[in-house]
C-alpha cells in the first residue's frame, strides 16, 4: 500500500499532532510524540513501536542513508505518513525539524512495574518541573547504567515530548516510573532500598557515602530542594561542595555529580 502524503497543517491529522504537545490529550490518548532522526531511532531500538511515522524528505540531513528509520519503524507496524515542507514545519514542536516526527505509545510506569536487579541503583527526582531537567537526567542515569528513575510528586510527565526531545529518547531505553512521593517512598520501604537524599543542609560529604549496595538517590527542585518528607525519610542526607555565593546547583546537574559518584563506587568502567 502507497504511503498517504499530506500537504495541508489543517489536515485533521496534522492538528491531531498539535493536540499531543497537552498533558491532557497525552494522558487521555496514551500517545506522545518523537520527533528527530536520533531520537527516534533510540526509541525504535529500545522496543518502541510507532503508531504513525509522519516524514519530510526535504527537511532530511541525509535522505538516503536515514531512510533505514523508516523501514525499521514500517517492519515495527507503523504507518508512514510523507508530508509537505511546509506543513511538516508547521506541526513539529521544535525549530529546525529533521524531518521525522513519531506517534508512539506513552511511557507510563508506577515503581512497583520496575524490574529491579539484585543490587539497585535508582534515581527519584521529586517535583521536578522543567521538562530539559528531566530530559538530561535521564541521558546522565542512560550514561551511568542506573536501574531506574522515579519522578515523584511529579510536575512534568514523561510524555512530555521536550523531555523526549531532552533525553535524545532515552526516556524509552532507561525504566521510568512516576507516583506520589508517598507512594514513591513506600515502594523503597518495601524493596529496603536505601535513599540518600541531596540536600544543602548537612555536613556529609556525597563521596563520605557507600553506594555500592542498593541505593536511591534523591533530588528535588532548585527552588526548594526536597520535601520535609523526603528528606525524613532519608536513610542519609549529602551535600556537594560548593564555594560559590550560591547554595544550590541545576539539579541535572547535582543528579549527574552524585550518580557518577555512585558509579565510580561500584566501578563500573565505559
Amino acid at each position: 500500500m502507497p504511503d498517504l502524503h499530506l500537504t495541508s497543517a489543517t489536515n485533521p491529522r496534522l492538528k491531531g499532532l498539535i493536540g499531543l504537545r497537552k498533558r491532557r490529550t497525552r494522558e487521555t490518548e496514551g500517545l506522545t510524540l518523537v520527533e528527530g532522526y536520533d531520537e527516534l531511532g533510540l526509541a525504535l531500538d529500545a522496543g518502541v513501536r510507532p503508531q504513525t511515522l509522519y516524514v519530510c524528505d526535504e527537511l532530511m540531513l541525509d535522505a538516503a542513508r536515514q531512510h533505514v528509520v523508516i523501514d525499521a519503524a514500517r517492519a515495527a507496524g507503523a504507518e508512514i505518513v510523507t508530508v509537505a515542507r511546509q506543513a511538516f514545519e508547521r506541526v513539529a514542536y521544535r525549530e529546525g525539524p529533521d524531518g521525522f516526527l513519531a506517534v508512539v505509545p506513552s511511557v507510563n510506569a508506577h515503581p512497583r512495574m520496575l524490574d529491579l536487579p539484585a543490587n539497585p541503583l535508582l534515581l527519584v527526582a521529586e517535583g521536578v518541573e522543567k521538562p530539559g531537567n528531566l530530559g538530561a537526567m535521564l541521558r546522565t542515569a542512560d550514561a551511568v547504567g542506573v536501574d531506574g528513575v522515579i519522578a515523584a510528586d511529579p510536575v512534568t510527565d514523561w510524555g512530555n515530548p521536550n523531555v523526549v526531545r531532552g533525553s535524545k529518547g532515552t526516556v524509552f531505553s532507561v525504566p521510568v516510573a512516576a507516583a506520589p512521593t508517598s507512594e514513591t517512598l513506600e515502594w523503597l520501604r518495601d524493596n529496603a532500598i536505601p535513599l540518600i537524599a541531596t540536600t544543602p543542609d548537612t555536613d556529609v560529604m556525597h563521596t563520605d557515602v557507600d553506594y555500592r549496595g542498593p541505593a536511591a538517590i534523591a533530588v528535588g527542585t532548585e527552588k526548594y530542594g526536597l520535601t520535609d518528607e523526603m528528606l525524613d525519610a532519608a536513610t542519609t542526607r549529602v551535600r556537594i561542595p560548593m564555594v560559590g555565593q550560591v547554595n544550590s546547583l541545576n539539579v541535572a546537574t547535582s543528579a549527574a555529580i552524585v550518580l557518577y559518584e555512585a558509579m565510580r563506587q561500584r566501578g563500573v568502567r565505559g
